[in-house]
Formats: structure tokens, C-alpha cells, sequence
């Protein structure tokens, strides 16, 4: 995407250009997936995932220098509050760079045990 887009645009535009890419592709996808976080069972708010693609993975975009280690806490909070446990950060500018993430959640091998789906 970079390559035809070039680099130095907002995190929008990138947004929209991966939702079209998905799309063409034939993938489903839900932007700005809203995830509810919270404590002791008592809804504390909500994060807004850019993507989430075939109900399996969560996409973070980025478009700044350089991917830190607070995008990827981002991510890793996005996991644990979902029952997703794969995370794509991307970060478009100034070099495209990208991270998987992993996290293996309890909540949803209990769910599958129980036979409940998702």
C-alpha cells in the first residue's frame, strides 16, 4: 500500500486504502470494531479497533515515525479485552514496518470447552 500511496499521509487515508484493498480481496471486515472494556463486571468504556478482519484479527494502523512499544500495549490491551488472539500492527511512515502479536486468551478456550460460540 505504501508503495502506491507513498508515505506522509494521515492514518485515514491509509485506513480507508486497506479497507478497500480487504474488500477487493473478498474479505470481510468491520472498521472501528468497538470494544467494551471492563472491570469487575462493570463497564469502565469502550476502544475503537481500526479493523477487525474476518472476525478473527484485529488490524491497528498506524502512520507515524517509527511503531512503539505504547502501540503495541495499544494492541495488547485490544487482545485482552476481546476474545481475539491475533493482533496486525502496521505503521506506514516514513518505512512501512508491521508486528504480529499473540495473545492466548483464557475466555475464549472457555468458551469453546462450554461449546458456546462467539
Amino acid at each position: 500500500m505504501c508503495n502506491e500511496l507513498g508515505h506522509g499521509l494521515l492514518e485515514s487515508i491509509y485506513q480507508k486504502a486497506y479497507a478497500l484493498a480487504l474488500e477487493q480481496a473478498g474479505l470481510r471486515f468491520a472498521q472501528q470494531f468497538p470494544i467494551d472494556v471492563s472491570f469487575r463486571g462493570i463497564a469502565m468504556g469502550e476502544f475503537r479497533a481500526d479493523l477487525v478482519v474476518e472476525s478473527l484479527v484485529i488490524v491497528e494502523l498506524k502512520a507515524l515515525q517509527a511503531i512503539e512499544s505504547a502501540h503495541e500495549r495499544q494492541l495488547t490491551n485490544y487482545l485482552r479485552a476481546t476474545e481475539f488472539e491475533v493482533g496486525l500492527l502496521f505503521n506506514f511512515c516514513p518505512k512501512a514496518q508491521f508486528r504480529r502479536l499473540i495473545f492466548d486468551n483464557d475466555r475464549k478456550v472457555a468458551r469453546a470447552a462450554a461449546g458456546i460460540s462467539q
